[in-house]
């Protein structure tokens, strides 16, 4: 292929680690991304965040991003210096990448078309990304600013969700200042919400995903280390009753002429664990039932409340929306993810697949949506 055929050819830039707790499989979800991205159809450039937020120029080497014997992946352990760092101009007039290391003449690595960002969790996850990208003019997969916040604050995801009219179940925040100042009026208010919805109560981080953090507490004797655990991961937390039923999931995809649905999956009771956590998800690889054993009317019940949430939050790109099937036979949503996992065994590809979007064609689809979106106001 020549140069100048190669030079016309949209070039992406994978983005992929971070400072979250979700860094290494934010790691996975890149390799499988780079495996399958179409390299007659697109240059490549992967970049990867490390923990304290360097950016590195990373080999493309997917192979290297898996996880291995129960051991994660890291961006310290792909980037090609422990020094260098890539820069992205701040300026909508320049998509150009610089690489630069201590003592050397920086080097120029070309334009970049669009980001492709895997980032899970804060620091990519939750609309700073994405701010950095609008002022950088360039194009990103997945959704903007607003979306993005909202779908990493589980509070405003489920105010947002219930003011939109979607089933929203019962809940209680407890902010920063509310424990650092009065612990004990805080637990009392978690107190006084078991009394009234019952125990055993999920303490989890609400700004954080892939169930870090996250805590089943049966009684009052384990609430302030669940608390603690999820303080650790961020000082606002979020406290839910037990919504007894079935765990469903439902992708959601923008196409040309809009957000579809994918086949909803199932995530069945995991017996090795007390609810379906990191160690179930990513290293002792749970298996979802894809498509969901529901009944037509179920199915496209859940599919109409995904894309419905979907459009609430004004996302863009794709979601993967998480409901409970209660034993009423009511649907509740629990929360959305604007960069779900893309990591081998991820639900939502797993359901594209069934729905007949394969792996490249799904990565495909979501670089051509983000080509035909300008950034700013849109």
């Amino acid at each position: 292929m020549s140069s100048e055929t190669s030079s016309q050819k949209p070039r992406v830039a994978v983005v992929f680690g971070g400072r979250s707790s979700e860094h290494a499989i934010s790691v996975v979800t890149a390799g499988a991304v780079l495996s399958a991205i179409d390299r007659e159809k697109y240059d490549v450039l992967p970049i990867g965040i490390t923990t304290d937020g360097r950016w590195a120029l990373t080999a493309d080497e997917p192979e290297r991003m898996a996880i291995t014997d129960r051991k994660l992946p890291s961006v310290a352990e792909l980037a090609e210096s422990a020094d260098g760092a890539v820069v992205l101009p701040v300026d909508p007039t320049s998509r150009e990448v610089v690489y630069s290391e201590p003592g050397q003449v920086p080097k120029a690595l070309g334009d970049v078309d669009v980001v492709f960002p895997v980032l899970h969790g804060p620091y990519g996850e939750d609309g700073t990304l994405q701010g950095l990208l609008e002022l950088s003019g360039v194009p990103y997969v997945g959704s903007g600013v607003l979306s993005s916040a909202v779908g990493q604050d589980k509070d405003y995801m489920k105010r947002v969700f219930a003011s939109f009219g979607l089933p929203v179940g019962p809940y209680e925040v407890i902010r920063p200042r509310e424990w650092e100042q009065d612990p004990a009026a805080a637990r009392k208010k978690i107190v006084d919400f078991a009394g009234e919805h019952g125990w055993p109560l999920f303490v989890k981080p609400a700004r954080a995903g892939s169930s870090m953090g996250i805590s089943k507490v049966d009684d009052l004797a384990g609430l302030d280390e669940a608390i603690e655990e999820a303080r650790a991961h961020d000082p606002k937390i979020l406290v839910e009753s037990l919504l007894s039923g079935r765990e469903i999931e439902c992708g959601v995809l923008e196409f040309e002429d809009g957000p579809r649905a994918s086949v909803p999956a199932e995530i069945p009771p995991v017996t090795a664990h007390d609810f379906y956590d990191f160690e179930a998800k990513y290293i002792d690889s749970a298996t979802g039932l894809v498509p969901a054993p529901l009944t037509e009317e179920q199915t496209a019940r859940v599919q109409e409340l995904a894309v419905e949430a979907f459009e609430a939050a004004s996302c863009e790109g794709l979601v993967r929306a998480d409901f409970f099937l209660q034993d009423n036979g009511e649907f509740v949503i629990n929360e959305i993810n604007t960069l779900p996992g893309f990591t081998p065994i991820s639900m939502y590809p797993r359901m594209w697949q069934e729905s007949g979007v394969s792996y490249a064609e799904l990565v495909d689809r979501l670089i051509q949506a983000a080509l035909r979106r300008s950034t700013g106001l849109r």
